[in-house]
C-alpha cells in the first residue's frame, strides 16, 4: 500500500494518476477537500480508499501506522504532498502545524513502519538565490527564505537534517509547477490558467512589471515544470529506493513570463496582447525575480527522461485539459 498525503491536489492527483499508469491502485488518499471543488481531481482516479486529514492524523497521533490503518501491514511508502501551498499565507502558527509538526509527526511514524518516505519541500526555501539553486544538504542552514510559507517548509528540512534522516527520505524541492487539475488553488493558481481565464474574458493578459533595472516588464525568470514531469520525477524515487536526500524537481532552465504568456496565446490561437501593471507594493520585497533549479543531482541519481518543453505543455494543458474541462486521468 502506498499513502498519498495532499492526493487529491494538483502534485498529488498527478502522482496518483501515474501510479495507476504504472498499475497500482493499493493507494490510500489523504487530503482535506473543503469547499472547494478538488474532489473533482479525485474522480478518475483509481484507489483503494480515501481519509480527511484530521482522521489521518488521529491515527498518527496514536503512533502505529501498520496496526491503524487498514491494509497498514503492507505499507510501502509514503508520498506527502499534502500542505499549506499559500505564499501569502499571513498565519505562521497555522503553517508551523500543518507544514512542519504534521510533516515531523508522519515522517516518524512512516519510518516506524519501515516505509519509504518521500515528501515535498519546497524551491521557495531558497529564497533570493543568494546561495544559489544547489539542493546540497549542507547549503540548508545558509539559506533564507524569503516568506513564512518557505520558512516552514525549511523548518521540517532542517529538522530532518539534524535527526540525520536525510539519509533515509526523500524530500524534494519543486519549482513552479503547472497543469491540470489545479483549478482549486485559488491565488496559487499557475499563471498558464490565470492567464486562459482572463484571455478568454477580456482577450489580454495582465503581468506585473519589472521594478529593477536589469529585468524588462515580464522578463522575470521562473523554472517552470509541467506536473506530468513533477510526478515521475518524484515517482523515480519510488523506484530507486537506494537514493536519499534533497532533490530538485523542475526544468532545469529559466523561462520569463513574457515566453510563457505567448505560448499561452499560440495555444489558444489568439494575438498577443500584454498590459504590464505595477507589483502590489506588498509583495515587491519578497518577489523572486530567477529561480533555477540545478537538476544535476537527480539526474546523477538516474532520472533520465526530458522534461516537456514549455510550449508543448502548455498547449497540451489548454487543449487537452482546460478547453475540454477534463481532469487527469479522464
Amino acid at each position: 500500500m502506498i499513502i498519498v498525503t495532499g492526493g487529491a491536489g494538483l502534485i498529488g492527483s498527478a502522482v496518483v494518476q501515474h501510479l495507476n499508469r504504472l498499475g497500482r491502485e493499493d493507494i490510500l488518499i489523504v487530503d482535506h477537500l473543503g469547499h472547494t471543488d478538488k474532489w473533482r481531481n479525485l474522480v478518475p482516479l483509481r484507489f483503494m480508499d480515501y481519509l480527511e486529514k484530521d482522521a489521518f492524523e488521529r491515527i498518527l497521533d496514536d503512533g502505529s501506522l501498520k496496526k491503524r490503518l487498514p491494509g497498514g501491514r503492507n505499507l510501502e511508502a509514503v508520498v506527502h504532498l499534502g500542505a499549506c501551498s499559500a505564499t501569502t499565507e499571513p498565519d505562521a502558527t497555522y503553517l508551523v502545524r500543518n507544514n512542519f509538526e504534521y510533516s515531523r509527526k508522519l515522517a516518524l511514524c512512516a519510518l516506524a513502519a519501515d516505509a519509504r518516505f518521500i515528501y515535498a519541500s519546497s524551491a521557495a526555501t531558497y529564497g533570493d538565490g543568494e546561495h544559489g539553486f544547489v539542493d546540497d544538504i549542507s547549503q540548508l542552514p545558509l539559506l533564507r527564505p524569503m516568506n513564512m510559507y518557505g520558512y516552514s517548509k525549511q523548518l521540517f528540512d532542517l529538522w530532518a537534517l539534524r535527526q540525520g534522516l536525510l539519509d533515509r527520505i526523500v524530500g524534494i524541492k519543486y519549482f513552479n509547477v503547472y497543469g491540470p487539475n489545479e483549478q482549486h488553488k485559488g491565488e496559487m493558481r499557475s499563471l498558464v490558467l490565470k492567464a486562459f481565464e482572463q484571455i478568454s474574458t477580456t482577450g489580454t493578459l495582465r503581468l506585473f512589471k519589472s521594478h529593477r533595472p536589469e529585468y524588462g516588464d515580464g522578463e522575470q525568470l521562473r523554472d517552470f515544470i509541467y506536473v506530468k514531469d513533477a510526478a515521475a520525477m518524484t515517482l523515480h524515487f519510488l523506484q530507486h529506493r537506494s537514493d536519499s536526500g534533497i532533490f530538485n524537481v523542475g526544468g532545469g532552465t529559466t523561462v520569463s513570463w513574457n515566453r510563457l504568456a505567448r505560448a499561452v496565446f499560440n495555444a489558444m490561437e489568439r494575438p498577443v496582447s500584454i498590459d504590464y501593471i505595477d507589483m502590489p507594493e506588498s509583495i515587491r520585497a519578497t518577489y523572486q525575480y530567477l529561480t533555477c533549479a540545478d537538476t544535476s543531482r537527480i539526474r546523477s541519481a538516474g532520472y533520465q527522461a526530458s522534461v516537456t518543453p514549455v510550449e508543448e505543455a502548455v498547449a497540451d494543458y489548454i487543449r487537452n485539459y482546460l478547453v475540454t474541462g477534463k481532469r487527469l486521468g479522464d
